[in-house]
């Protein structure tokens, strides 16, 4: 900042003049106000100072938001008055322009169209204009004192002006002005708009004497135009209104209304109240918006994960209406597209459930004028089309990886239509839930494959053969996508015993799959040809050892046939399988046989051999290690609690064993199967 002072040009001793450079900074009106007031009190010119502070303020502070230079302020009082120069240095024409003594009775439409500011320049200067100047723009106002100088100066035609009663009434004064410049909302207020345009409201309404007046805002938001503040009385029928559209922005409107009768300063003072107003109504808009917008975010995040959450296509296709339906639309409906290209109905939804049976008629409607032609519309061009009566809305098209599946329908609320950050929004979801769709069929088509070869890898059913009980249980780990390496068979030999077999493939998935497979079938084809099993067990070594891979595979094979009078020999082998649970027909259990080398890891393996008699009611349990591995929290359901689970079951048929040491591995932990759990139970049914 800069700063000079002296005596005017012409020397006299009464002048005061002081010039002062400041920043274009929104401070500067205040330093502007300091130095006035200052020269002011030297001056003894008191009764200047509101004016002369408003005026500066107005001055300074369109300097400061329009042209952001530098402003030079230049402040003269001598006896007679004040002059202010306000400065800037933004570029324009050579040129000057005088505006002379002001008047009451004079039109000031055109000054007010130039600017609202100047509107108060033009009612309190004496006189007031601008000047352009190759380095910048300066407008000066001069006020005079009143009673100075002769009757005939401008200070004195507006003392006489103002002193007549008819024109007193239309002329508000600087502190009426100052006053409606520096109304504010509330900053601190949950809603200060309605309180805020009722005291602006009222301070203009009193200045042009209107018997009453109205404000209202439409928010577009379905709710229609309301009233957001009032003044004085309902206007008579016939009166004359002053209205002031309020310059704001989609999809806010409204209105300022005024029951007043005609005067100079009317429609400027209610544009200028306007404004002012307008200015805070476009910051509620904006905060409005931005407190949507996030909302919205919130909202699709919410939605994504939703949709995230299901992998069964029904049920997504089901959940998008429910998104959607009342908050972003009237009704909604789902259409997918089968393999022929034609569009079914996949869900849908309507906020009044009355009109549920409606919907589904006219969605089934043909014909050229029809939703089903628009909504085929879409779906073949990959672009928003708009939907006509009776159900009015628009369809999107449902498309994720490049594929068409559909297309999503809304319908519009009854009160408004859809704003473009619905509709950005809308299209938002369309995408997800298409995604979430196709996410959805590739998911069920993994599980159908999945399904399709473990059931390959297991036998469709087990033998019936007379005195021996077969009865098997098989639960898929909990993703039902994955093919699991458990697996269990029953095979004749050729000597006319059975082979019982239960084998754990490592790992999931189509690799191990191939490998369970590999196993069932080399061991069928051995035990065909009559190889003794621990032969089976080393040919079917070498043959993992030999594939690599890193799999491995346990392994335990029981050939079982008639023994001694009704009791049944069983010759067990175990290759790395945990030993079977012997059951006593006539109560307690225990493990039975000796654990060998699992499969595929080493060329040479131990298979030991144990032979165990079953007698009459007698039971051998096989099982995998999903059902001991089974896990809730850190405690595993273990070998010796499904020995202790299988001990009350004595004298239950197969089929009772197996189904209650599933139940019982099962029901151990709420959490889905980690591992696939299979129980096979051999059992001498001989009565």
């Amino acid at each position: 900042m800069s700063a000079e002072a002296g005596p005017s040009m012409n020397g006299g001793s009464d002048e005061h003049i002081r010039r002062v450079r400041l920043p274009a900074d929104r401070r500067t009106p205040a330093a502007a106000r300091a130095l006035v007031r200052s020269v002011l009190a030297e001056a003894e010119l008191h009764e200047l100072l509101n004016e002369a502070l408003l005026l500066t303020t107005e001055l300074t502070t369109n300097a400061v938001e329009h042209a952001r230079t530098e402003l030079d302020i230049e402040v003269e009082a001598d006896p007679a008055g004040l002059t202010v120069t306000v400065t800037d240095f933004a570029a324009g024409p050579v040129d000057e322009l005088l505006v002379g003594v002001r008047s009451t009775t004079s039109d000031i439409t055109e000054v007010a169209e130039r600017g609202r500011g100047l509107l108060l320049v033009d009612h309190f200067a004496s006189r007031w204009g601008t000047t352009y100047l190759p380095t910048g723009k300066g407008v000066w106002f001069r006020l005079d004192r009143p009673g100075a100088g002769a009757a005939t100066g401008p200070a004195e035609a507006r003392a006489a002006l103002n002193a007549s009663p008819a024109t007193d009434a239309g002329t508000p004064s600087a502190a009426a002005m100052s006053e409606l410049m520096q109304t504010n909302p509330d900053p601190y207020a949950d809603d200060p708009l309605p309180e805020f345009a009722a005291g602006l409201l009222t301070r203009v309404a009193e200045m042009v004497g209107a018997a009453g007046g109205v404000v209202r805002l439409d928010r577009g938001d379905g709710q229609g135009s309301q009233v957001l503040a009032r003044y004085g009385r309902q206007p008579r029928q016939g009166n004359e209104l002053l209205r002031v559209p309020l310059a704001v922005h989609r999809p806010y409107a409204g209105e300022l209304e005024l029951d007043a009768a005609p005067s100079a300063y009317a429609r400027p003072l209610a544009m200028l109240a306007g404004e002012r107003l307008s200015l805070h109504l476009e910051n509620d808009r904006l905060r409005r918006a931005d407190v949507r917008r996030s909302a919205w975010l919130t909202f699709l995040a919410e939605a994504s994960e939703l949709l995230a959450q299901s992998l069964d296509v029904e049920l997504t296709m089901a959940l998008v209406p429910q998104l959607v339906v009342p908050r972003l639309g009237q009704w909604c409906a789902v259409h997918t597209t089968d393999e022929w290209g034609r569009l079914r109905l996949a869900a849908a939804s309507h906020a009044d459930e009355a009109l549920l049976p409606q919907l589904h008629r006219v969605l089934q409607e043909t014909g050229p004028d029809s939703i089903q032609a628009r909504l085929r519309e879409a779906s073949r061009s990959a672009a928003q089309v708009p939907l006509g009566a009776p159900m009015e809305g628009f369809a999107v098209p449902l498309v994720a990886r490049g594929q068409r599946l559909g297309t999503l329908a809304v319908g519009r609320h009854q009160r408004h239509r859809h704003d473009p950050d619905e509709v950005s929004v809308l299209e938002d979801v369309a995408r997800r839930a298409a995604l979430a769709i196709e996410n959805a069929r590739i998911h069920a088509e993994r599980r159908r494959v999945a399904q399709t070869l473990q059931q390959s890898l297991l036998p469709p059913v087990l033998p019936v053969v007379e005195g021996i009980g077969f009865a098997a249980e098989y639960v898929p780990t909990g993703d039902e996508a994955e093919v699991g390496g458990d697996f269990y068979d029953v095979v004749p030999l050729p000597d006319g015993r059975w082979l019982v077999v239960v084998g754990d493939v490592s790992g999931k998935g189509v690799q191990a799959a191939a490998v369970t497979g590999l196993v069932r079938d080399v061991i069928r084809v051995l035990v065909g040809d009559g190889k003794p099993l621990p032969e089976v067990l080393g040919r079917l070594n070498e043959t993992l050892v030999e594939r690599g891979g890193g799999r491995y595979c346990t392994l335990a094979l029981a050939a079982v046939g008639p023994g001694d009078g009704d009791q049944l020999d069983v010759s067990l082998h175990l290759a790395g399988h945990d030993r079977p649970v012997l059951l006593h027909g006539g109560g307690g259990a225990g493990f039975v046989g000796t654990g060998g080398t699992a499969l595929g890891l080493l060329d040479a393996i131990a298979t030991p051999t144990a032979e165990i008699a079953l007698k009459p009611g007698d039971a051998l349990i096989f099982y995998t290690d999903g059902v001991t591995e089974r896990r809730r929290g850190r405690e595993l359901f273990g070998t010796d609690r499904l020995r202790e689970s299988a001990a009350p079951l004595a004298g239950y048929s197969a089929d009772v064993i197996a189904a209650r040491l599933r139940a019982t591995a099962i029901a151990f932990s709420v959490e889905p199967p980690r591992d696939d759990i299979a129980v096979l139970v051999l059992r001498n049914d001989a009565l």
